[in-house]
């Protein structure tokens, strides 16, 4: 797990630390560094049609760039909260925490799923990811219909993953609201595919048409990705 994913998941159970009466602040939040706003690897045009360079610009400079702002200040206030043992401020920073360190984690994965056609954007993932995703779904095309109705389906903003479940050694679809990382459904589920449906992801291409956005999406998704962390996943479930 991530250090920011950590942090993460200790703000969601952060009232049991007054509880708990901790009064020393975690190695790992003390020695954190904070975040970054990672480059792309491609460039901002690179996506179109699908995702157009104005939508890749802002998204990217704009909206990631808040979302790693807010996180370092939410992060700089817990190190002193925690440090003064201030257990009601820790408490209150939870939703800043979660939304901001959420939505930093959440489009880091996100840029990785996406690939330009000519590096492989679109092309079908290989096994041992294709037969699962046929086991689990019937085939690639109905994984793609559930995962574009449940991401049509999200009330108001959101996410919807393709995650492998490390207890059910399965493949699963699901949504978070906001900018809730899929690590907040259960540790236990690896990111596979993560697909943005906050309006700002492509509004401002495709107006209020979610779905016509989620249809085109698959032409860039990064199979070659989602298939090498889940050989990954897959192997180190085997080995134990």
């Amino acid at each position: 797990m991530t250090t920011i994913v950590f942090i993460i998941v200790l703000v969601i159970f952060a009232a049991n630390l007054h509880d708990a009466g901790a009064t020393t602040m975690d190695p790992c939040l003390e020695s954190m560094k904070t975040a970054s706003l990672p480059d792309l690897p491609y460039a901002y045009d690179a996506l179109e049609p699908a995702i157009s360079e104005e939508i890749m610009r802002l998204h990217h400079q704009k909206h990631h760039q808040t979302y790693v702002t807010q996180y370092n200040k939410a992060l700089n206030s817990l190190r002193s909260a925690m440090a003064d043992g201030d257990h009601s401020a820790v408490v209150k920073l939870q939703s800043l925490i979660k939304f901001n360190g959420g939505g930093h984690v959440n489009h880091a994965i996100f840029w990785k799923i996406l690939a330009p056609v000519h590096e492989g954007g679109g092309k079908p993932p290989h096994d041992p990811l294709s037969s699962a995703i046929d086991a689990h779904f019937g085939s690639l095309e109905g994984l793609i219909q559930k995962m574009n109705a449940e991401g049509a389906s999200v009330q108001g903003s959101g996410w919807v993953w393709l995650g492998l479940d490390r207890e059910l050694k399965r493949l699963v679809v699901e949504t978070t609201a906001n900018q809730d990382p899929l690590v907040t459904k259960g540790t236990h589920l690896v990111p596979l595919i993560g697909i943005d449906v906050w309006e700002h992801a492509y509004y401002p291409q495709y107006k209020n048409a979610r779905a016509e956005y989620l249809k085109n999406i698959w032409s860039v998704i990064n199979w070659k990705y989602a298939a090498d962390v889940f050989e990954k996943h897959s192997r180190d479930l085997d080995t134990n």
